[in-house]
């Protein structure tokens, strides 16, 4: 069962008690679980708008898409590039930006059958993907919450994942334990190229993102992941748009094209790049 233990208000700081279906902090403010589990620690004041992050039907969408096990292989490529798993018996994940869950999910029980003993936390401003999530796995505690500011205590986790999310890096490197790691999975220059092609005209250059490093953090190893799947039919394909940005960027006429086609091949290429937080800061 998730713990929902080591986590802080996100009004004041103060540290949170679970008190049978509510979390309760010194200062009289109270969070309830949802059915299914979950807690929302992100205040209305907190919000930029009234229902942030990924909408009801895009969670659908990935939810669809990825049970399908089409970026399986981007958890293998994880597990695979994992630092020194063998020397660990428990470790300390949280998921900023966990969508539905998919990913923690699936790291969580490949972690366990190395016998690591693994609490997960998964963060997501969509209240839709957490919901999503709690109903996926009951053994992680899901948490609506903001990368802006993680409802968690100094030093609280030991790894930190950022998949095709957005990072801020201050409050990972404040939630890190000082030997902790941060995950993050990116996507490289021909990532989806296929649907970006029939998309758009022109395809831009590709930039990778943090060239001059990042503050706090040292680069321990970047991998690179690519790999081809095969969607058939119009809802396949249709699902792999509606959780991408592409769903908002492409123009009319390009999500029309898509919608002639019934076959496509795609590519996925994925750049994994872990960093270890820098001694004694947060």
């Amino acid at each position: 069962m998730p713990s929902l233990e080591n986590l802080s208000c996100p009004i004041d700081d103060a540290d949170l008690q679970l008190e049978g279906r509510s979390l309760r902090c010194p200062n009289g403010h109270c969070f309830d679980l949802a059915k299914t589990g979950y807690v929302n620690l992100l205040p209305v004041q907190n919000k930029r708008s009234k229902d942030p992050g990924d909408s009801k039907e895009m969670v659908l969408s990935r939810q669809t898409f990825l049970n399908q096990q089409h970026y399986y292989p981007i958890v293998e490529a994880i597990l695979a590039s994992w630092p020194n798993p063998q020397t660990s018996s428990a470790v300390r994940i949280l998921d900023a930006g966990c969508g539905e869950g998919y990913y923690l999910s699936h790291l969580g029980e490949a972690l366990e059958k190395h016998n690591i003993e693994v609490d997960r936390v998964g963060l997501d401003i969509s209240k839709w993907a957490i919901m999503s999530a709690s109903k996926r796995d009951k053994n992680i505690s899901w948490i609506v919450g903001s990368n802006a500011s993680l409802p968690v205590p100094d030093e609280r986790f030991d790894v930190i994942l950022c998949l095709f999310g957005f990072p801020v890096f201050e409050e990972f490197s404040r939630a890190l334990d000082d030997s902790g790691s941060l995950l993050l999975v990116e996507s490289g220059p021909r990532h989806l190229i296929e649907l970006r092609e029939v998309l758009y005209d022109r395809i831009h250059d590709y930039k990778p993102t943090y060239p001059d490093g990042i503050a706090s953090f040292e680069l321990q190893s970047e991998t690179s992941k690519c790999f081809s799947f095969e969607l058939h039919g119009q809802a396949q394909i249709q699902d792999l748009l509606s959780m991408t940005p592409h769903i908002h960027k492409a123009s009319y006429e390009g999500k029309l094209a898509i919608q002639k086609i019934e076959t496509m091949t795609i590519t996925a290429d994925i750049k994994l790049r872990w960093y270890r937080k820098k001694t004694g800061e947060k």
